[in-house]
């Protein structure tokens, strides 16, 4: 199912549903009310986002050490993949929602309230912001404590009244602060309204780094050796350029001919640098364009070069990565390497990458134009947040990284 669909089936089916819903959890309640218990079982829920699945995990982490029983997610089937990177969750504890089409939606969430009682869920944490079809599911795990993101007083936002601890959404915090808000309110055992009442310090939204071996990082060389005849690690730094963007928001594209004309900045300064087009097989055509566009063996599409679970080593060897704001700025962050990430209808103040990044962002009158509170789907058909954005400037941004690499050749 495409994007505006599932939104649809969220809006016109899910507001309805999590109101009747909402009536007969109250009315069962009232004949037998739930008594809170400690939490053991915690299962997450977040379904539609590669990169929020990398910027929980130092929610994941505290979590974990601040409870005895085991973590548990449930994801979309395409985005199971992002959860390996660091493998927080044990392979057997994620469940996944074939969202390929209505009935098999259907038919998986019944199984997967079949897996949480299997599983002895006693908690869940919704980190959805304001979607319906995760409130049913919070509401039908079989769950006693239930934690997520209340509306409140938002108008719009509804989605029922299943929570036992209702957190409030901050659109002015770093979306990982928030996701530890919530990690807060279920192990809080004071009641709280709203939840979270205290200061969440940088410190706590720290990104764990991934366990590289030196094997890995050697194969990833290897493949690039094959694009590129006479290809030397020591020689030839190799730059990323992640041009794609999902269809969840194309507005944060920028145009083709616009990493184009950066990537011809970068081989004409650097002689001996190489820049790899990355990105998803299904990709590998929109990256053979760019390729023609700059004409330059350095420049190598490299979409589907890699396995998914090969980035990490592919970025412990690269040098640094241009990308939109999407997952692939997210996923370099449990390495060190750094990121340059052009923003246009979302800002870097609440999905930032948690590793070392630069965001490049205009910050026009209309941005952010996208947040909870619309579902992040935006009115805009002409994106200038992201169009005012030139080459000239994001090379000047990253010129800095290019300067390292040639004083480290000195």
């Amino acid at each position: 199912m495409n994007v505006d669909t599932m939104r649809n089936i969220d809006h016109y089916a899910g507001v309805p549903l999590t109101f009747l819903g909402t009536l007969v959890k109250k009315a069962v309640n009232l004949i037998s009310p739930e008594q809170r218990v400690k939490p053991k079982n915690v299962l997450l829920i977040e379904l539609s986002e590669m990169g929020s699945a990398i910027i929980v995990d130092p929610a994941m982490r505290k979590l974990q050490a601040n409870i005895d029983g085991e973590l548990f997610f449930v994801i979309f089937s395409k985005n199971k993949v992002s959860l390996q990177l660091l493998g927080t969750v044990a392979e057997e504890n994620i469940f996944t929602i074939d969202e390929s089409s209505i009935v098999n939606l259907i038919k998986s969430s019944l199984e997967f309230l079949k897996w949480c009682r299997e599983n002895e869920i006693d908690s869940v944490i919704d980190l959805e912001l304001f979607s319906r079809f995760t409130a049913l599911l919070t509401a039908t795990c079989g769950a006693v404590n239930r934690v997520g993101f209340h509306a409140f007083h938002n108008e719009g936002l509804y989605r029922g009244d299943f929570l036992t601890r209702k957190v409030a959404y901050n659109p002015h915090q770093h979306i990982a602060k928030n996701f530890i808000s919530l990690v807060d309110a279920l192990l809080n055992d004071k009641e709280e309204l709203p939840h979270t009442k205290r200061v969440i310090p940088d410190s706590e939204i720290v990104i764990a780094k991934a366990k590289i071996e030196e094997d890995d990082k050697l194969d990833v060389l290897d493949v690039i050796a094959t694009m590129y005849e006479g290809f030397d690690r020591e020689k030839n730094p190799i730059i990323l350029v992640n041009s794609n963007a999902s269809d969840l928001l194309p507005q944060r594209r920028w145009k083709r001919e616009n990493y184009g004309d950066v990537i011809k900045k970068i081989l004409a300064y650097n002689e001996n640098a190489i820049v790899l087009l990355t990105g998803a097989p299904a990709e590998k055509d929109g990256a053979g364009l760019l390729a023609n566009y700059v004409n330059d063996k350095r420049c190598i599409n490299f979409a589907g070069g890699v396995k998914f679970l090969q980035l990490p080593a592919l970025y412990s060897v690269s040098a640094f990565m241009l990308t939109n704001d999407s997952g692939p700025a997210h996923f370099a962050s449990i390495t060190d390497m750094h990121t340059f990430v052009i923003f246009g209808p979302e800002t870097p103040a609440l999905y930032g990458s948690l590793g070392p990044t630069t965001p490049i962002y205009a910050g026009m009158a209309c941005s952010p134009c996208v947040s909870a509170s619309n579902h992040r789907k935006t009115p805009c058909s002409d994106n200038q947040c992201i169009q005012i954005i030139t080459p000239d400037w994001v090379f000047n941004t990253l010129q800095f990284k290019l300067d390292e690499l040639n004083i480290s050749r000195v």
